[in-house]
């Protein structure tokens, strides 16, 4: 779903990847609707060919630790092997730092550390990557802190497709680098995507379908002002005789699958939803459109995508059908679009919206949000004024509104924009308390009760990030989690918290919970991500005695 409740990663801009923010301590983050992490570069004061990743010591020579004296020796044999590598006679170079090897004294344990990398240096240029592993561990094990040995021994790990011990070593140089080397970094954030994505793959496709939580349902609903199917029971849909004298649900005495789906959404009793929807689309019933409609709206929720779409194809291709429900069917695709990572189908289908319905406030609301994570900031703003402008008293499409021209503002580097910003979202926070999104971005919020668990969480994240209150924060984060304990977010949420706590075994335990919860294989692939990258750093501490610094 479009709608926000949790931080999602915008396509560009100057964002790190969320296994990078579970290492890093102080990094100023910024957590809304459509959330966006954005991390400020300028401060960090690296020289500009470090944050650039590059490496100052060339290819084949010694980086050893401050202190260490590893790139000088006085063999001839390594000298000579050095001026063979920079000529490109990497049999030669080889031959020589192995014969530098042979000569070197067994408790010079620092020279011996330098030719063995040098040898790697060699192998490598021949692309002889088992080689190159072997000689860099033997450089590794002689000086564990040796950054260009371990960086050397990842990429090879790499190119041999052992992504575990790879991940690992990258790891422990992003430490050893305090990062800040953009290099070291990149191959980090492309192994854990790569690992993620075949975990994933494997698990989402075998996993049994897993209901969210009634909470959820209806906060995704909530996100809907122009949805037909997810409004109560019309008059002409049941019989006033059916109603006692309280008022209640009305009993369907109509033999329709869709009516008594929606009974059941009444009652929440969702998991009986999707069967009745298609004895209605088995039978041919009047409600075809809108019990496809349904269906595929709980396939997605249930994360089931391949079973929602051919669903709602057929609702977007029905041209006698409602608009509203086209229109519905439209949005929902497009946000499945935006999940799969198709960006340009997802527009596609937005701008379709809103040509066949253009008082749709729906269509605006969540194509706004499409721009937010695409950095189509003015756009964006542009969808929610429109909203806005359909329905005045949306709280959704006033917050993320907000915090589109924070954003703006933040990376425009605009004081008194930033603070127009957070003057309008103390005003939707007044007018509407009970919005989660509200107080996404409002650093001084009242914490007041709330029966969300979203709303917890970004409470909680709000006293961490800009009160450095983490007892509280904790305690809010815990508390969504006694809410809705299939909120997935607040799982996620405890994990960094924890990674960076450094509590590395209770970060592991609370990012598989939120894997068992994830609603789509990208969602799945992004926490074993996170759970991987926590999971090597409990390795290399575990090898090297390296921590990244914790709250």
């Amino acid at each position: 779903m479009m709608a926000a409740s949790k931080p999602v990663e915008p396509q560009s801009g100057s964002s790190l990847p969320r296994w990078q923010l579970a290492l890093l301590i102080g990094t100023p983050i910024v957590l809304g609707v459509g959330a966006v992490y954005l991390w400020n570069r300028n401060k960090t004061k690296d020289s500009p060919g470090k944050r650039n990743g590059e490496r100052t010591t060339p290819e084949g020579s010694a980086s050893p630790v401050q202190g260490q004296d590893g790139g000088a020796t006085n063999s001839g044999a390594k000298n000579k092997g050095n001026k063979y590598f920079k000529a490109g006679k990497y049999e030669q170079a080889i031959h020589c730092y192995t014969e530098a090897i042979g000569l070197c004294p067994r408790e010079n344990q620092t020279d011996l550390s330098t030719f063995y990398q040098n040898r790697a240096a060699a192998y490598e240029q021949q692309m002889m990557w088992t080689e190159v592993v072997q000689d860099c561990t033997q450089a590794v094990e002689m000086n564990p802190r040796y950054i260009k040995a371990l960086f050397r021994r990842a990429k090879a790990l790499e190119r041999l497709d052992n992504k575990k011990e790879c991940l690992e070593d990258v790891t422990a140089v992003c430490i050893l680098e305090a990062f800040q080397n953009q290099q070291s970094m990149l191959l980090a954030d492309k192994v854990l995507k790569l690992l993620g994505k075949e975990k994933a793959k494997d698990k989402y496709k075998n996993r049994d379908p897993l209901m969210p939580s009634p909470q959820f349902i209806k906060s995704y609903f909530s996100s809907f002002t122009d949805d037909v199917i997810s409004q109560p029971l019309q008059k002409g849909e049941k019989k006033d005789e059916d109603k006692d004298n309280e008022g209640e649900a009305a009993e369907v005495t109509e033999s329709s699958g869709y009516l008594k789906a929606k009974q059941y959404m009444e009652e929440e009793n969702y998991d009986k939803i999707i069967s009745e929807c298609t004895k209605e689309v088995e039978s041919g019933g009047r409600y075809i459109a809108e019990a496809l409609l349904l269906r595929a709206t709980f396939y997605l929720l249930i994360g089931n995508a391949t079973g929602a779409q051919p669903d709602l194809d057929r609702v977007i291709n029905m041209e006698d059908a409602n608009i509203k429900l086209r229109a519905n069917a439209l949005i929902k695709r497009g946000s499945m679009y935006m999940q799969q990572q198709q960006p340009m189908m997802s527009t596609q289908d937005f701008n379709m919206a809103a040509e066949i319905d253009t008082s749709n406030a729906d269509v605006y609301h969540h194509r706004g949000q499409l721009k937010i994570l695409l950095d189509q900031v003015e756009e964006a703003v542009g969808d929610f004024d429109e909203c806005i402008l359909l329905r005045p008293d949306s709280a959704l499409a006033q917050a993320q509104k907000c915090f589109a021209l924070y954003r703006q503002a933040y990376t425009g580097n605009s004081q008194s924009q930033v603070q127009t910003a957070m003057d309008g979202f103390e005003d939707v926070i007044r007018r509407f308390p009970k919005c989660a999104e509200g107080y996404a971005l409002y650093a001084q919020v009242n914490v007041s009760p709330s029966d969300n668990a979203t709303t917890h969480v970004h409470k909680g994240l709000l006293q961490l990030q800009w009160k450095q209150d983490l007892d509280l924060g904790l305690d809010l984060i815990s508390k969504a989690i006694e809410i809705d304990n299939k909120c997935d977010f607040a799982y996620e949420t405890m994990g960094t918290i924890e990674v960076q706590r450094g509590n590395l075994d209770k970060a592991i335990d609370m990012f598989k919970k939120a894997i068992n919860l994830a609603k789509s294989e990208m969602e799945m692939a992004h926490l074993y991500s996170l759970c991987d990258a926590a999971y090597a750093q409990t390795e290399v501490a575990r090898k090297y005695g390296l921590k990244p610094p914790t709250l």
